[in-house]
């Protein structure tokens, strides 16, 4: 075997709740560019399971605790299923970014359920998860953290934009690689489809067939976050403070929130791109063509959508990385993008055995 080649599993569970994203990567330690994704899919969540991830920003300390074992075990059944559809037995590690409930940096919160100990233990393989929280200790943000996959997979591209449940940025500036939460996306686009009787809004469509609200995109606009400079990043309870409480007050139909929010995004994001930059684009929104049709009607620059694997799983592939990282004590939390007060090597390791030891 050759011994620069890694073979990780790596899992991502967005805002949005679209599901569960795997993906089955080989890596060449020589050249982390040829990194080569072998098999891949999104599980969708049960009824249950994403009431309860909806709903468990409200739980108690006690009920988190039973969340973040349960839903490791929820994890650890999915990966393998996963491995037996695929006939895997090439298996390194598998990382885990779980599933973000809580995320208030600035009070030195950020809580990621999904426990690595029972995802180890149900798969018999070696797990790292946990990548967020010793960023935060350190004065982080302990997001995002997919920019260290942009600087060392994705060096090609002048910008990388990725659309999820928030839209993020990363670019290289002066030496540094520079990333922040734009505004949310999918977490609140996703919400105003389904009360129409949609998981999503298909290519954009409802959002174009809607009427703009100037007066409540101004007010949108007026956000102290936009204000701010990075690093910073955004949560849910964010969305619910200063997003939700806007939308639903204005007593407006779905399709007009959607084509407003929309358009908001593309004038968020417009406003970070210089003119003409290569901008790789992932994520769902990725697939919203009236969004991207206005984030370039805003700022003339040239978005670059790969192909489905990678629009998909570009998170999933980046937390196999990052564990991959953790696992040979590389930086995989950079400074620069989270404001920690240093670069550091993040992430908890766990063993498959009896008593899963943490290293």
């Amino acid at each position: 075997m050759n011994k620069n080649e890694v073979f990780a599993i790596g899992l991502m569970s967005g805002t949005s709740l679209d599901g569960i994203d795997l993906v089955y990567v080989k890596f060449d330690k020589k050249k982390y560019q040829n990194f080569e994704i072998l098999h891949s899919e999104t599980v969708s969540y049960s009824k249950e399971w994403m009431f309860t991830l909806q709903n468990a920003i409200h739980f108690s300390s006690s009920d988190l605790k039973k969340l973040d074992v349960n839903y490791g075990k929820h994890l650890g059944s999915v990966i393998n299923s996963f491995i037996k559809k695929f006939r895997i037995d090439l298996i390194d590690f598998i990382a885990s970014h779980g599933h973000t409930v809580l995320h208030q940096p600035e009070k030195g919160i950020t809580l990621q359920v999904g426990s690595g100990k029972e995802i180890a233990n149900v798969t018999k393989q070696k797990v790292v998860c946990d990548f967020r929280t010793q960023d935060v200790e350190l004065g982080g943000q302990g997001a995002p953290l997919v920019p260290v996959g942009d600087e060392l997979l994705f060096s090609d591209y002048d910008y990388c934009l990725n659309l999820g449940g928030f839209s993020n940025i990363s670019y290289h500036k002066e030496g540094k690689r520079i990333a922040f939460d734009i505004c949310p996306v999918n977490i609140v686009l996703n919400k105003y489809a389904k009360e129409l009787g949609f998981e999503y809004d298909d290519k954009g469509k409802i959002a174009a067939s809607g009427t703009f609200l100037m007066q409540l995109e101004s007010e949108l606009r007026m956000l102290d976050y936009y204000k701010q400079l990075p690093p910073k990043s955004l949560g849910l309870e964010w969305v619910q403070k200063e997003i939700f409480s806007r939308l639903e007050s204005s007593k407006r139909k779905p399709e007009d929130l959607l084509r407003t929010f929309t358009d908001h995004i593309a004038r968020e994001i417009a406003k970070v791109l210089p003119k003409g930059v290569k901008v790789l684009v992932t994520g769902g929104g990725a697939f919203n063509e009236y969004l991207i049709y206005k984030i370039n009607f805003n700022k003339k620059v040239n978005l670059i959508i790969p192909s489905i694997e990678l629009t998909d799983f570009k998170e999933a592939l980046v937390f196999a990385f990052l564990g991959l990282l953790r696992i040979d004590n590389q930086v995989n939390c950079l400074s620069s993008v989270t404001g920690a007060q240093k670069d550091h090597s993040s992430g908890k390791v766990f063993l498959p055995i009896r008593d899963s030891i943490k290293i």
